[in-house]
């Protein structure tokens, strides 16, 4: 098990293009951390450089103490998993996970042992025998997981490793990840652009744009209190709603006003704005689309809209609906306790009404799009 410090570490091509700007994070002992972000972002630049296999263009790696930036792959005591399994072929399963043991010259017996335990633990026995191209991408994924497994590494790296697999078998691939760290309670880095992978996995999630680090914080935090405009618009899906508004200051009461709606602020969103003593301005209002519903009276703190676009989605409706001036927004709706009649209502052109509470709001600053909240 090990701790993992990145300071200050950069990545420069040859081409004087930086895919990674002074990176610093510090990862717990068998803390799992995701680093996620839009295609381009670093992630994988950055797991790469802790893995050795990408030079470190500036700043240091740590890994249990010890600064590896000179230390080859092999050397650094770390388990990668790619996106595409990278199985040999013509040998079988047992082989392609004893492989890496057989490279230390460890005894015969000893890689029996860990091969049949991790193809336990992984639900793989029964293909031990078998080579590559006669399993499913999820047994292969299995397999190159237990050849990470087997090398009893201090980290363990995972790099998009569900990225080519169906929906259907990533969700289970992802319950069974869950269920691997905590039988080998290792310290795990995993990357992926799937901001649902990074939110179910993730201790705390490292979310990256065009080489930054918008914000480190756990799945709540991320969710709860985004650091800003880009972090609240990728996780979460579908995006959260975002528009141009006004916040201003009444009897010493902040209220917001879009859309000639007129919104009080109270509770806890309304105690930190008079705490910070913002000031009247125009802000990005965010509000994401579970967060708003139905009503059926039209009033003052209610935002008339029609609806473009009904999406049947099983357990619930996302409702595509544009306001009197043209914005677009999108309204999530559980059918659970809606009738057939209710459903039927809710068609293409029909006038509603959109309301949302103060406490869901998230306030951004216009030119900096940074959470006015968050510090």
């Amino acid at each position: 098990m090990a701790r993992v410090k990145l300071t200050d570490v950069k990545k420069v091509y040859d081409n004087n293009v930086v895919a990674v700007h002074d990176f610093n994070l510090d990862i717990k002992d068998k803390e799992f951390v995701v680093f996620v972000g839009p295609s381009g972002c670093g992630k994988s630049t950055t797991l790469r450089m802790i893995a050795g296999l990408e030079e470190i263009s500036g700043g240091t790696v740590e890994i249990d103490g010890v600064v590896v930036n000179d230390l080859q792959p092999k050397d650094r005591e770390i388990a990668m998993v790619f996106q595409n399994y990278a199985l040999y072929p013509h040998l079988t399963v047992f082989e392609n996970m004893a492989f890496p043991l057989r490279l230390k010259k460890m005894p015969q017996e000893e890689i029996f042992e860990r091969v049949t335990k991790a193809a336990e633990i992984l639900g793989i026995t029964e293909y031990l025998n078998r080579k590559p191209r006669a399993l499913s991408g999820g047994q292969r994924q299995r397999v190159a997981i237990g050849r990470a497994m087997v090398r009893d590494s201090k980290v363990f790296l995972m790099d998009e490793p569900l990225s080519n697999l169906d929906a259907k078998l990533r969700n289970q691939m992802r319950a069974e990840i869950i269920l691997l760290r905590q039988r080998i309670d290792t310290t795990f880095i995993y990357v992926t652009h799937d901001q649902t992978e990074a939110m179910t996995l993730g201790d705390r999630i490292v979310i990256m744009k065009d080489g930054y680090i918008m914000q480190v914080g756990t799945p709540d935090e991320v969710f709860d209190m985004p650091a800003n405009l880009f972090v609240a618009e990728f996780i979460g899906a579908p995006k959260m709603n975002t528009f141009k508004t006004n916040l201003i200051k009444e009897n010493g009461e902040y209220y917001v006003t879009p859309f000639g709606a007129k919104i009080l602020v109270d509770g806890l969103k309304g105690e930190e704005l008079k705490k910070r003593d913002v000031p009247e301005q125009e802000i990005i209002l965010g509000v994401r689309p579970e967060h708003m519903n139905l009503v059926r009276e039209t009033g003052e703190s209610s935002i008339p809209a029609v609806i473009e676009v009904n999406e049947m989605m099983g357990s619930e409706l996302h409702l595509h609906v544009e306001t009197k001036d043209n914005t677009p927004l999108i309204v999530r709706v559980p059918t659970v306790d809606l009738s057939h009649e209710e459903r039927a209502a809710l068609s293409n052109g029909t006038a509603v009404n959109v309301a949302f509470k103060s406490n869901v709001m998230h306030f951004f600053d216009v030119e900096s799009e940074k959470n006015l909240l968050v510090d």
